[in-house]
């Protein structure tokens, strides 16, 4: 299978292009074969998207936006099947997490379809300001214009539709880079979407290299927006480099779990199990950092290890597999070096560390130091510190002891202590009595420090695509 971007409506495959190979993950089998965009392509897509905006999407109503967008839901429910299988092959994600990606796809475009009705803006009172009777004055929300998104690996349809979506209920247009790793999804969705009903050039699709498409994408005059999930050095890149653009950056973070003394400690070992290690840990949210009352330590660290060594590992296909690969060999023996760096210097390894090809084994480390790699930056593999503390102060200070700030977890019975420790967290959100990896695609996603800027969230991005337009009327009459 050869794919090529899509702009205007045309696909760009042809066979003069420079290639990329996708593989699968698992397997190392070729899966798909990429004909690569050039900056000349990336330009063709910009213009595409700036003039399909200004001729029609400016103009299309509220109640045309939120059709095609609900006729892409039914569509991928009638190829959640297909889709499912992409999500295994491309991505190596194992059979039940994939399925639960698509499942959560169709709710994010069933929320944008709803909620490109609901676009409101308010009313001023004017007359609260000293000569300000007789007059009117409104707000409205006008869409931006293009917006150029830029997607992971590691949810490929998913994040991909938290942008796409959102933007398209708004009424912008869109340039649409997905990761080179995983294409072959955003390429299909891009068709689904002409099968919806969306006109040519409001979804553009490039297909190519963050140095030769990326960068112009972000630097573009004629795109109002970027909207990127990836790690932290490309989005400080970005923003410093996207100008008086709108920038919305999801990044990275090591999310820590809190578990007091009077947690539900089986109820937690089950939903750590799969936080931890769902997809590899290679979830922006995963929870690494487990933080576990002195009192319930050991009770806790023996049952998480049984609980962790009964995931079955192998092919990502299968119905049973709870561990498959990760995306590739490299970030395989990257995670390995940490784990060994980790030992080296005084951690204890609970269980796994071992790795063979892109599979590493879900791995329980304890002892770790705070400037550990695998304490301090973003595993984005199976790796989960298990760590003691004694009181509620100290507990939130090193939670707090990070360059990071997406999501955290908060196990206890105590709902007022809940709250206080929810509060301070230095957090963009925090769960209690939930692990750190659970999402919902309709509340407001997005942390602090270095973690991003700006909230993602079905209706916060829509907010976010849009810009308020003020307009007042002086009413005749007497003052």
């Amino acid at each position: 299978m050869r794919i090529g971007s899509i702009i205007n409506g045309q696909e760009r495959n042809e066979d003069d292009r420079e290639s990329l190979a996708v593989l699968n993950p698992y397997n190392h089998e070729e899966i798909g074969m990429l004909a690569l965009a050039t900056q000349d392509d990336l330009n063709d897509a910009v213009e595409s998207a700036f003039r399909t905006y200004h001729d029609s999407m400016k103009g299309m109503s509220a109640h045309q936006r939120g059709e095609i967008l609900r006729n892409a839901a039914d569509l991928l429910v009638e190829q959640k099947d297909e889709f499912t299988s992409i999500l295994v092959q491309e991505a190596g994600k194992p059979l039940k997490y994939s399925k639960g990606e698509v499942d959560r796809a169709i709710q994010v475009l069933r929320f944008a379809s709803e909620l490109a009705k609901n676009i409101y803006g308010e009313l001023i009172p004017m007359d609260a300001a000293p000569r300000g009777q007789n007059r009117m004055g409104m707000v409205t929300r006008k869409p931006l214009g293009v917006v150029g998104a830029i997607t992971p690996f590691n949810f490929p349809l998913n994040l991909s539709l938290h942008k796409l979506a959102p933007a398209i209920a708004a009424g912008n247009t869109i340039v649409f880079k997905p990761a080179e790793k995983t294409p072959i999804s955003a390429y299909k969705l891009v068709k689904l979407f002409e099968q919806a009903g969306l006109p040519n050039g409001v979804l553009n699709l490039v297909i190519g290299t963050g140095k030769e498409v990326g960068e112009p994408l972000v630097q573009h005059d004629k795109v109002n927006k970027i909207t990127f999930t990836g790690s932290v050095p490309v989005g400080k890149n970005i923003r410093a480099s996207a100008g008086l653009k709108k920038v919305t950056l999801e990044l990275g973070s090591n999310s820590p779990n809190i578990l007091f003394e009077d947690a539900n400690v089986e109820d937690a070992v089950e939903k750590l199990t799969t936080g931890a290690f769902a997809f590899s840990g290679q979830v922006c949210i995963s929870a690494q950092r487990i933080y576990v009352h002195q009192t319930i330590y050991e009770d806790f660290l023996k049952k998480y290890k049984e609980s962790t060594n009964k995931l079955t590992i192998g092919d990502p296909a299968s119905e049973e597999t709870d561990i498959g690969p990760m995306i590739n060999e490299d970030e395989a023996k990257r995670a390995k070096e940490w784990i060994d760096d980790a030992v080296e210097n005084g951690a204890t390894l609970q269980s796994g560390g071992e790795r063979s090809g892109t599979i590493l084994e879900p791995t329980i480390l304890t002892d770790v130091k705070k400037n550990m790699k695998v304490i301090a930056q973003e595993v984005f593999a199976p790796i989960v510190s298990v760590m003691p503390f004694e009181t509620e102060e100290e507990v939130v200070k090193r939670s707090n002891d990070s360059i990071y700030g997406l999501q955290a977890g908060v196990f206890t019975k105590d709902i007022d202590r809940a709250f206080r420790v929810a509060n301070q967290l230095e957090m963009g959100g925090v769960w209690i009595n939930e692990i750190s990896t659970y999402r919902q695609d309709n509340h407001p996603y997005g942390g602090v420090k270095q973690s991003g800027l700006g909230k993602e969230g079905v209706k916060y991005a829509i907010d976010d695509m849009t810009e308020m337009k003020f307009i007042g009327v002086k009413l005749q009459g007497k003052e």
